[in-house]
């Protein structure tokens, strides 16, 4: 932008006077138009801001008092880090650019106001008073653009480091580490522990999606995750207070992210939840129509697969007495055999799970007491055969309906 005409000297001298006045009141109504300030601008601290708006004011009145070549709308280096250093202080301070943006205007209007009023007296024309009046809000533009520029790279800086302290927080949760270390990585990262976390594994990219209705203090942790197959594509989220009601919230929000979710612990001790998920996931438990394993609706499947070889060995020392009919009489057997224990044999609800007649389970007991003889009345063999039969045939599809019916 090209400069001015040089102010004349009286000029410039008289609007030098008047630089002390100016800033005081500057201050003062930046005061009442802006409550906010009210209590960073009295007492010393009022007076160094009041020096600072005088030397930035008198620093803008040399620039365009020289004229010629100087462009005068442009801030000096020393100043425009000042007002980008100001929008910093007013991120960390927790407080958006509305105020500080508030106060510029109102700094620009009352500087404006009291010296083109002493410009005139001093005998300046209208036309470099006019000119004069676009300098100075131009010149308040760049300090706000500095301070807006300050502000948002404070905002990306501290979100930065807020989300680095919570990632090794995460971490720290996840391997397990003591209660004190936990309090002070979660005061550093200024995270407020809930009364339990919630470990849920689900694929990577789909950890947006899901954070978005989840409680604000749920953590991630995607790199360095303890004991997580080296894949690449999985993630942890550490989910605050889902226990009760808001377990079912969780698990629908979940739907379709192929997420496995452990149970609800103590917030320190989210390492068993994680544990318990991990394994869930290693076991291969899968959600029926893209619904979320819930490992607490599928205890006894975890405990029956934490050791698949020792379950094989049993499965295979139990049913030794069904090896003497064929293949597909031993696998009807079976299936007879585990639903008869789970429905305490009641023949009616066994035939109704198996899709058969009753006498057609009476028929086939009748075979297995054959072959088990007095064992099946044996508790140690019963209690074998229902661990052994848990989760070892799944339940056969219904027949499809005749024509006829």
């Amino acid at each position: 932008m090209p400069g001015v005409a040089p102010f004349p000297e009286a000029v410039a001298d008289a609007m030098r006077r008047e630089l002390p006045k100016v800033a005081e009141r500057a201050v003062e109504e930046i005061i009442v138009a802006v409550p906010g300030y009210a209590d960073a601008f009295t007492g010393k601290m009022g007076r160094k801001i009041s020096t600072a708006v005088e030397l930035t004011l008198r620093g803008f009145l040399e620039l365009a008092a020289a004229g010629g070549n100087a462009d005068a709308a442009t801030p000096g280096g020393p100043v425009v880090e000042a007002a980008y250093a100001l929008g910093r202080g007013e991120a960390r301070s927790g407080r958006s650019m509305d105020a500080l943006l508030a106060a510029y205007r109102v700094g620009a209007r009352v500087s404006w106001r009291d010296m083109s009023a002493a410009a005139v007296a001093a005998g300046l024309g209208p036309e470099p008073v006019a000119r004069f009046a676009e300098l100075v809000f131009a010149y308040i533009d760049r300090l706000s653009a500095a301070s807006v520029s300050g502000h948002a790279d404070e905002l990306a800086s501290s979100g930065r480091a807020a989300q680095r302290l919570r990632e090794r927080l995460a971490h720290a949760l996840l391997t397990g580490a003591p209660h004190a270390e936990l309090i002070g990585l979660a005061q550093r990262a200024e995270w407020t522990p809930p009364r339990t976390l919630t470990a849920v594994l689900l694929p990577e990219g789909r950890t947006r999606g899901a954070m978005v209705s989840l409680d604000p203090r749920t953590l991630l942790a995607t790199e360095d995750v303890p004991d997580l197959e080296p894949t690449g594509d999985l993630a942890v989220l550490l989910v605050p207070d889902a226990e009760g009601v808001a377990r079912g919230a969780l698990l629908r929000g979940l739907a379709g992210r192929e997420a496995v979710v452990g149970p609800a612990r103590g917030w320190w001790e989210v390492q068993a939840s994680y544990g318990r998920a991990l394994r869930a996931l290693r076991q291969g438990l899968t959600g029926a129509e893209g619904e979320p394993v819930d490992t607490d609706a599928r205890l006894a499947e975890l405990v029956l697969r934490a050791d698949e070889q020792a379950l094989a060995d049993l499965r295979t020392r139990v049913l030794a007495p069904l090896e003497s009919v064929g293949d597909t009489a031993r696998e009807k057997l079976t299936e007879t055999l585990r639903c008869w224990l789970l429905h305490h044999g009641r023949r009616d609800q066994v035939a109704a799970a198996l899709f058969v007649h009753p006498q057609t389970v009476r028929y086939r007991m009748t075979q297995l007491r054959e072959l088990y003889g007095p064992r099946l009345e044996d508790p140690q063999t019963v209690l074998d055969l229902t661990v052994a039969l848990g989760v070892a045939v799944p339940p056969p599809a219904p027949p499809e309906a005749s024509s006829g019916r």
